[in-house]
């Protein structure tokens, strides 16, 4: 082999080594870990086309056709989907962080928060943290309980911003939860605090 292409077929193996180095280093960059297992649904999206937002101190809710606003507590935005009866059938809730949660401490807080506003068989199902939210990262919770009025089940998760931190809600009676929860589910996904 001629020299000039011993130096060619040299300079390509080199370069190529290079790139893949680089490639498996990540340049020195780390790319957002895609949730897997319960959270493998969360994947950070502006709205459906057709949903409405509601808007208020703890951030920017969507919520699909048909859904609602309800009367809650002041700076939340809450909206639900109603039965019969008035009977809630899916629930979403924004509100600002108030309290003593973090994004380190959400999985043991989020299910003693429950328990101490008169929540029942309180039992978490799975919970991560690390999350990437449309403008920021969070930490969720998926858990059941009991109220006097239904069994529910909720994901529920902290976001925290740059200039805000808030918990956003997403509920159904769990007998509804097969039904409601690719709604819930993108609720969450484009959550902005």
């Amino acid at each position: 082999m001629p020299r000039r292409s011993r130096a060619i077929v040299g300079l390509v193996a080199v370069t190529g080594a290079v790139v893949l180095i680089v490639g498996l280093a990540g340049g020195g960059e780390s790319s957002p870990r895609r949730p897997s297992g319960p959270f493998a649904w969360l994947h950070p999206a502006s709205p459906p086309a057709g949903w409405k937002v509601a808007r208020s101190s703890g951030g920017a809710l969507a919520y699909p056709p048909g859904w609602r606003p309800v009367e809650t507590d002041p700076g939340t935005a809450s909206v639900a989907l109603l039965g019969r009866g008035g009977r809630i059938k899916g629930y979403l809730n924004a509100t600002p962080k108030q309290g003593a949660e973090t994004l380190a401490n959400w999985s043991r807080f989020r299910p003693e928060h429950n328990g101490g506003e008169g929540d029942r068989r309180v039992h978490l199902i799975a919970s991560a943290s690390h999350l990437n939210f449309r403008s920021g990262r969070g930490s969720c919770v998926i858990d059941d309980y009991t109220t006097s009025k239904a069994s529910y089940r909720e994901i529920a998760c902290l976001v925290s911003a740059p200039r805000s931190s808030a918990v956003v809600v997403a509920a159904a009676p769990i007998a509804l939860w097969d039904q409601q929860a690719a709604k819930l589910e993108r609720a969450v996904s484009s959550f902005v605090p």
